[in-house]
């Protein structure tokens, strides 16, 4: 093809990248969710071991790598790129966490749309040319998202209903420029949207509007419609942002119930385990995509797939000078079929 542009936002690839193998690992709270089968290693508890939470966090991506490298039977030094951030400030949990790879990186800050944006990235670096193998990977912990962005746990503040949880866990996946599947065959790009929201304990209402919008760009650009994907996921907007992304669309006409869910809601059981509107932070949708939806795709039960990683682009500073919470929202669409590409 003449151009792999089509349409304002989204690339459709060539030659589509493989997924060659995925891995993650989560905490002791995620462990006991409805997922926890699907998981390569729940920690005993959320410090794997170390001294401190952002140590844990560390500890969580060398797991999470280590196992998707195994899958896809290379090593570290047949990786060309690693694209990877996480929530902490200057994302050093990943810093520190790849510091004795030996190879090349590059630092993303996505918010929890990190793994989302990297799958795009490492997927056109390779769709261009520039490399045989590309990792992506991204994590979160709640104890280290909770020092950072609201109030030390051992403060024991309360939480509106609105608040959601932070996942302990970190996901990682190796991109192939051939392989035998899942593939990914498109990408559309988000654009920073903003409608005004300032509460940091109402994140799912924060970036539902820059879920809405993607996937409006998405449907017209590739000129799908909802109903060619056997599941439509968001991560993370929880229940309360899910069920907006739906209003959103019944407004146009369109019933999204049918094959949508939000990373969020799958990760937990909300009702038994007391994570109000459910799951957020890079690793959430991280873990579900690397742990279930993936296991789903290989197992035949799910043949295309739209990955939609929502993050708030926001920091413990603008939310104290009362700054609203701009959202983003990156849309990957993966298949298990070779011919996957095209409009």
């Amino acid at each position: 093809m003449d151009t792999k542009k089509i349409g304002r936002q989204t690339v459709c690839f060539a030659s589509p990248p493989s997924i060659a193998g995925f891995g993650n690992a989560v905490g002791k709270k995620e462990g006991q969710g409805p997922l926890a089968s699907y998981f390569d290693c729940v920690g005993k508890d959320d410090t794997f071991g170390e001294k401190s939470w952002e140590k844990a966090e560390t500890a969580m991506q060398k797991k999470a790598l280590n196992y998707a490298l195994e899958k896809a039977g290379i090593t570290p030094k047949e990786l060309d790129y690693i694209f990877a951030g996480d929530l902490l400030n200057q994302c050093i949990a990943t810093s520190y966490s790849l510091r004795a790879q030996d190879v090349p990186f590059f630092g993303l800050y996505g918010a929890c749309s990190t793994m989302a944006e990297s799958l795009s990235l490492g997927a056109m670096l390779l769709d261009g040319g520039f490399g045989n193998y590309v990792a992506a990977l991204t994590s979160s912990h709640f104890c280290s998202a909770e020092r950072q962005y609201r109030n030390p746990l051992e403060y024991g503040s309360q939480k509106p209903p609105t608040a959601q949880w932070t996942a302990t866990g970190s996901g990682a996946i190796i991109l192939a420029k051939s392989g035998k599947g899942p593939y990914i065959t498109h990408v559309t790009t988000g654009k920073v949207t903003d409608k005004g929201i300032t509460d940091a304990n109402n994140m799912g209402a924060a970036m539902a509007p820059a879920a809405y919008s993607t996937l409006q760009a998405h449907f017209q650009d590739t000129g799908r419609k909802p109903g060619f994907y056997d599941c439509i996921v968001t991560g993370d907007l929880g229940s309360l942002g899910k069920e907006i992304v739906i209003d959103f669309f019944r407004r146009d006409g369109v019933d999204l119930t049918k094959n949508y869910d939000d990373c969020g809601c799958l990760l937990f059981n909300a009702d038994a385990q007391d994570v109000h509107a459910g799951g957020s932070g890079c690793g959430c949708s991280a873990v579900v995509l690397t742990g279930y939806l993936l296991r789903q795709m290989q197992e035949g039960k799910l043949k295309n797939l739209l990955f939609c990683g929502t993050g708030a682009l926001h920091s413990p500073t603008s939310t104290m000078q009362g700054e609203s919470i701009p959202g983003i929202c990156h849309a990957v669409a993966i298949t298990t079929e070779k011919k996957g590409g095209g409009k």
